[in-house]
């Protein structure tokens, strides 16, 4: 929980030092959508910038071995420039909405409740980068995104907590 703190401060901090920053060329898109992986899950992603900094993320993805598993997230992000450069930071947070296999997530109440799916909302974290290609409507970003879940089994944290995605922008 102290670094769950640790980092919503942090993401805080460098949202209200960037907030004299201005967004640069390189960035004079309003809407993207594509694809985030990682090794363990794949999913899509649109992305909406609703001011000039201010975008709402919205993820849905599941993992390659059990595609009974799905989350739902969505996340406002605080998005800045890193100097001169196409490169740029982003910070922010939001909700999900996870719907899992009791088997593969939460095998310590498997035996108590059975076999079937569970519901399991919870509050997330989000801090990246992104690179907007200058000649070529693309965008492609890495992140951290650390969550917790509200109920149900969280010894599986770790397979969601990081991704790259592709996105076409326009």
């Amino acid at each position: 929980m102290k670094q769950l703190v640790l980092l919503f401060s942090l993401c805080t901090v460098m949202a209200f030092q960037a907030n004299a920053q201005r967004r640069g060329s390189a960035s004079d898109y309003e809407n993207a959508i594509g694809v985030r992986v990682n090794p363990w899950v794949v999913g899509a992603t649109f992305q909406h910038f609703f001011t000039e900094n201010h975008a709402f993320e919205a993820l849905a993805f599941t993992n390659y071995n059990r595609r009974s598993n799905v989350t739902f997230t969505a996340l406002y992000e605080y998005h800045f420039d890193l100097g001169d450069t196409p490169l740029r930071m982003y910070a922010g947070g939001g909700v999900h909405l996870g719907i899992y296999d009791r088997w593969d997530y939460d095998r310590d109440r498997y035996w108590n409740h059975g076999d079937g799916s569970y519901a399991s909302p919870g509050i997330d974290g989000i801090i990246g980068l992104e690179y907007k290609f200058n000649k070529i409507p693309l965008v492609i970003s890495a992140d951290l995104k650390p969550y917790v879940n509200f109920v149900g089994g969280t010894h599986h944290i770790g397979e969601e907590i990081g991704g790259a995605s592709a996105r076409f922008t326009f």
